[in-house]
């Protein structure tokens, strides 16, 4: 999972693809989906698989071969390294285990030598462009450095200074701190209907409004979209107010009830503080935030104030590919920032110091020991959200955290805040196999045992216990953080998340994964609560009645794991859609097929009347049902590799015309197949015919199904 969301366009972006990278505005990095990318971050690598699962027997069955062209190599950019130095990753995708060792005292000399040794090597072999790393202590940068590049083609160098990367979702904490400024001042309160503060409504759920807690806590309740989230063309950028407007997400679970990343909730809390404070969302972040804080290098403002545009860095799928286009999030509370890492750190340094920077101060102490120690808990003892921040603890030490991705930037600021020390990392590429998350990742644990190791959480449980609860635990999962009510929820059967037991008592979920992208195994430390054998996250289970609800992890405290419940589990419907589909082509190709043969032979069409009408118009049906279906099942993966243009708003008449022809073939196709089933059994015909006659039409049943219980049929393009 850490692969979604995520969550993720992850965080901006589990993500369909939480969903490029799991950070969904995130990608699905292979840590935390946070970001704006994705919406769920279980599905970047199902997805694939799954997608391709389904297009080669139906495919095969049609004969037809798509072939894709390789990629060229092209070398490497970042300087390589002659011996690889310890704890650094072989490959974009294998990290080696380190062992933990005694603490190092946090010095400027000691931390730059080892990230000297760490990040080169890193970026060179998992072929990323460039990177920023800062170091915070004692209320100042004690290291700020650039790797690599910014502008590969120019070989431009990071400036720690001026560079400016995007930092997705990290976007959201000034976001948050805007809002608790408001708090403070008795212009806003975090337990009100969010209503009170807005000119448009937001329908309550079950007689539960929305609160700004609710917001601040992703449990707002609102389904998870894509649409028009990360574009590359400014024209489609709204003012805040007008592109939250235009519609709100339906809200699929009560609120306070399920914590589910919402990058559209953070951008109504952005649209709060634009209305309650009179300014622009842009202007009242840069007077109140910015300038008191001293950054000249940071700015929510898309295109890029011209003064800033020559100090950004390019963005890169892989270093050794060409730099993509500027990024343009469509909602900007949600992950827009563009910023130094210099600047990251002096909002860093506000934070651990409770709000105060040099003489300035952006929150009241109390103010800011709420917003870091507000627990918002769901299944105790994991990791939880905060007003905003998230808890990232490591070896006994309090992390506060954000991540954040876009396509092609990928960042994570902690704050180790009782020890007044903060680690800001952001990348500027994906890097090969997604190098870039498992570099973030291995930044911060290392950084930690390095600094401020610790003990593991220890316990245990009795064996037979062990293998009741992990034969509990066993079966088909979702995120909470998915889509619910729009097409892209076809996602959900193609990359439902399996929790499987091991004969020693230990269980394996199958997107959580660790080094060589094998499944961690998780031992149970405590009733329902499990340990990663391997290091220290936890993973812990609600159960009633006898019945796991929802698990969580300790790395996604903004989403959970649910239960599918049998209707809709890929572990029946998947394969009978798959073998429907595979019926359906076979039917169609049977058509010319037969009708060759019968020219070769000169043998006679040997139906006629209501019989003959039947058989040809079935096939025509058939033809049209895995047509429609192939359709939908390229689409999404071109969603999925696409870099914006699809889910913009000049692809909605597309999406529309795709649902309503899906409504009436798949209506049609059912109904034909039925009428043709119904004729077929009362005619002299063979048996074959009339077996197949059914199973033919259980296949359009199928198909119909699965259109209507993921939305595939329908009008609306919103997603």
């Amino acid at each position: 999972m850490r692969a979604r969301i995520n969550l993720v366009k992850a965080e901006l972006t589990p993500a369909l693809f939480a969903w490029r990278n799991p950070s969904a505005l995130d990608t699905f990095s292979k840590r935390r989906p946070t970001g704006l990318i994705r919406t769920n971050p279980s599905l970047p690598k199902m997805i694939h698989m799954n997608i391709r699962s389904i297009i080669i027997p139906v495919t095969a069955a049609l004969i037809l071969m798509l072939p894709a062209p390789a990629p060229a190599q092209v070398p490497s950019i970042a300087p390589p390294k002659a011996v690889p130095p310890t704890g650094a990753p072989e490959t974009g995708a294998q990290i080696p285990q380190v062992p933990p060792s005694g603490a190092h005292a946090l010095t400027k000399e000691d931390v730059e030598a080892w990230l000297d040794g760490f990040t080169p090597y890193a970026l060179q072999r998992g072929d990323v462009a460039g990177a920023v790393v800062v170091v915070v202590k004692d209320g100042q940068v004690l290291l700020a450095k650039g790797y690599g590049y910014a502008d590969v083609a120019a070989r431009k160098p990071v400036d720690p200074e001026r560079t400016l990367f995007r930092a997705g979702s990290v976007s959201k904490l000034y976001t948050w701190t805007a809002v608790m400024q408001l708090v403070e001042q008795g212009k806003v309160d975090l337990d009100t209907d969010i209503n009170t503060y807005l000119d448009f409504k937001i329908p309550s759920r079950n007689g539960k409004p929305v609160t700004l807690r609710n917001l601040m806590t992703h449990t707002p309740g609102f389904d998870e979209t894509i649409r028009a989230l990360i574009l590359n063309d400014t024209r489609y950028l709204k003012p805040l107010g007008e592109a939250l407007r235009r519609w709100v997400p339906p809200r699929v679970t009560d609120a306070g009830s399920t914590p589910a990343y919402s990058n559209y909730g953070a951008a109504l809390a952005g649209y709060i503080v634009e209305h309650v404070s009179g300014e622009t969302f842009d202007n009242y972040i840069e007077r109140h935030i910015f300038q008191p804080l001293g950054m000249e290098y940071a700015t929510f403002r898309q295109p890029l104030p011209p003064q800033l545009e020559p100090w950004m860095s390019k963005g890169y799928k892989v270093a050794s590919d060409d730099p993509k286009p500027f990024e343009v999030v469509m909602i900007p509370p949600a992950g827009s920032i563009s910023i130094s890492g210099t600047d990251m750190g002096r909002f860093a340094i506000a934070h651990l110091q409770n709000g105060t920077f040099q003489s300035n101060r952006i929150l009241q102490e109390a103010t800011a020991v709420q917003m870091h120690g507000t627990r918002s808990v769901i299944i105790p003892p994991l990791n939880s959200m905060l007003l905003g921040f998230y808890e990232n603890n490591i070896n006994g030490h309090r992390v506060i955290t954000h991540g954040g991705d876009t396509s092609w930037f990928h960042s994570e600021l902690n704050l180790f805040v009782d020890d007044g020390v903060a680690l800001y990392t952001s990348l500027n590429s994906i890097g090969k196999d997604g190098a870039a998350g498992p570099i973030r990742t291995m930044l911060f644990e290392e950084f930690g045992r390095r600094y401020f190791p610790g003990p593991l959480p220890e316990g245990q449980v009795d064996a037979k216990t062990a293998k009741e609860h992990a034969g509990l635990m066993t079966g088909r999962y979702v995120l909470s953080r998915r889509a619910h009510e729009s097409f892209l929820s076809l996602a959900e059967l193609i990359g439902q998340v399996k929790v499987l037991a091991n004969a020693d008592g230990t269980i394996e979920v199958t997107l959580l994964t660790g080094p060589g992208e094998a499944p961690k195994k998780w031992r149970e430390i405590a009733p329902f609560v499990w340990r990663n054998v391997d290091g220290g996250d936890r993973l812990a289970a609600k159960v009633e009645n006898g019945r796991v609800t929802r698990f969580g992890v300790d790395e996604f405290p903004f989403m959970l794991f649910e239960p599918v419940e049998w209707w809709w589990s890929s572990a029946w419907l998947l394969p009978v859609w798959i073998a429907s589909l595979v019926v359906l082509a076979l039917t169609a190709l049977a058509w010319p097929v037969s009708a060759l043969v019968r020219r070769h032979y000169g043998a006679a069409y040997g139906l006629t009347g209501i019989d003959a009408r039947a058989h040809r118009i079935v096939r025509i049906a058939s033809v049209l049902v895995v047509g429609i279906a192939i359709a939908w099942i390229v689409f999404l993966q071109m969603m999925e590799n696409d870099s914006g243009s699809l889910t913009s708003p000049s692809s909605d008449i597309l999406v529309s015309f795709l649902r309503l022809l899906s409504f009436a073939v798949f209506v049609g196709g059912a109904a034909i197949a039925l009428w043709n089933a119904w004729a077929v059994l009362r005619s002299g015909r063979r048996w074959l015919a009339k077996v197949w006659s059914v199973v033919l039409a259980l296949s359009c049943l199928t198909v119909l199904y699965v259109g209507i219980l993921f939305h595939l049929v329908g009008y609306s393009a919103n997603y």
